[in-house]
């Protein structure tokens, strides 16, 4: 297999069970957002100093964009996380996979990749799976549309990072440095989120730590990271869409 697509299939993998931890966890969905990222930061900038050759290699040009991804990873998480209290983990999961709507949509105006016709009866198919699904939370659950609802806004967001870690990653940035600061800024941006919404900010016993920490380390600092790495050798949109998987 492709190594750049077992990557991608194995950090689909990590972060499938990002909604399990998000479930269980003891603070509120907007303050284990912010964990999730948080925690990953240290880990992320202590492998980075770790593996960074002694030559110079920044590329100032770059910061538009590692601020761009940053902030949608933020919005991303922070509408995801809340969606997943609101709606079920399968319909928040694969409703904030649209993503891959709104990335070919990208791919196609403005770098004129024009998607296949094999690729689109694909993506018509997953949409009529998720028609099925949106159709099912409304008998559920009363608060299941709001859930879903968050759960399509996600998918914008979510379309914005993968579009921007695709451009930095094909302008040579490595997977390390990028996961490093783009966690971080979107660190920064979740805090003041967390604190006024209210949200339980601090898990109340062990177990709630140890949930934040796997989120922390396999859904966003392995499953992310091998996202990232995977996209300096795919094309965004297939990328996305195989993150259905």
């Amino acid at each position: 297999m492709n190594p750049a697509l077992a990557a991608l299939l194995l950090g689909a993998t990590c972060i499938a069970l990002s909604p399990i931890f998000v479930r269980v966890s003891e603070a509120g969905p907007t303050a284990t957002a912010f964990w999730r990222v948080a925690l990953a930061v240290p880990v992320l900038w202590i492998l980075y100093f770790l593996k960074a050759k002694s030559t110079g290699r920044r590329y100032s040009g770059k910061w538009p964009l590692l601020l761009a991804a940053g902030v949608a990873f933020a919005g991303d998480l922070g509408f995801w996380h809340s969606s997943i209290k609101f709606t079920s983990v399968a319909n928040s999961t694969l409703l904030a996979n649209l993503a891959s709507i709104f990335v070919t949509l990208a791919a196609w105006i403005f770098l004129r990749q024009r998607p296949s016709g094999v690729f689109l009866a694909g993506l018509a198919a997953a949409l009529a799976g998720v028609a099925l699904l949106v159709h099912t939370s409304v008998e559920f659950s009363a608060t299941g549309l709001i859930g879903d609802a968050l759960g399509v806004v996600t998918a914008m967001f979510y379309a914005g990072y993968i579009l921007t870690v695709k451009a930095l990653r094909d302008r040579g940035e490595t997977t390390l440095y990028l996961m490093a600061v783009t966690s971080t800024i979107t660190a920064i941006f979740l805090f003041p989120a967390a604190l006024a919404s209210g949200d339980e900010m601090l898990p109340q016993s062990a177990f709630g730590w140890w949930m934040l920490v796997g989120l922390a380390l396999i859904s966003h600092a392995a499953g992310q990271g091998l996202i990232a790495y995977a996209l300096a050798s795919l094309p965004a949109a297939f990328s996305s869409v195989s993150l259905l998987f």
